[in-house]
């Protein structure tokens, strides 16, 4: 019986997308590695270390390690989201939904735990949450479903029991693997693609979530 919704968070319930963007090309720009819009989305949904060795063994830049590149992003981009960081639309509707009906909630971030607590408490939505996991503290990120499996394990809930709420490919591939029901809110810019066909249901806001489509995936 369906009685838990995990979340994913960067792009899925704070518009931090852009802002990760932004932070990893000033932040890459001081190693001299120019990454356009298209390479950034190449590893949108990885964690930030493995973004950052991704790159650093096409570049081989020298000067700061890998570690270091990795926290002044992680840096910058907490600081951009408590800056500028906005609610997803629908990111309000969404939790009072599932909360009004009793649902067990979870998070399931490849975001380093620092940044995922800022921006809870930036949008003020800390309370909405009994279990918070980051896959920086699992020996895999996703797409491998184990940050998924953590948040079910603290919510003492079965996978098969959990909906899964991604906007990435990465993501929805980790909650499938995780034998959860996942719902996809794709960017404007990649509904398109193929892949999203995986999983259960696709939507082009939170907003678009109802009783209904509860219902829908109570029924698989």
């Amino acid at each position: 019986m369906i009685n838990t919704v995990i979340f994913d968070m960067d792009g899925l319930l704070v518009d931090s997308e852009p802002l990760w963007g932004i932070a990893m090309r000033e932040v890459f720009a001081t190693v001299g590695v120019m990454l356009s819009p298209e390479l950034t989305h190449k590893t949108t949904g990885l964690r930030t270390r493995e973004v950052v060795s991704y790159w650093h063994s096409y570049f081989k830049w020298e000067g700061k390690s890998t570690e270091q590149v990795t926290n002044e992003i992680i840096d910058s981009v907490t600081a951009k989201i408590i800056a500028e960081g906005k609610a997803m639309e629908g990111l309000q509707y969404i939790l009072e939904f599932f909360k009004a009906k009793d649902f067990k909630m979870g998070l399931a971030s490849s975001s380093p735990l620092r940044l995922i607590e800022a921006v809870l408490a930036h949008l003020h939505i800390r309370e909405y949450f009994q279990a918070v996991y980051s896959a920086e503290f699992e020996d895999y990120g996703k797409p491998h479903p184990a940050v998924y499996l953590a948040c079910a394990r603290a919510l003492n809930s079965d996978p098969l029991d959990c909906i899964a709420f991604e906007d990435s490919v990465t993501g929805m591939t980790a909650a499938k693997a995780a034998r959860m029901t996942t719902v996809v809110v794709p960017e404007p810019h990649n509904r398109h693609d193929p892949r999203y066909a995986l999983a259960n249901m696709q939507l082009d806001s939170l907003l678009d979530f109802n009783d209904q489509r509860l219902a829908l995936l109570m029924q698989h």
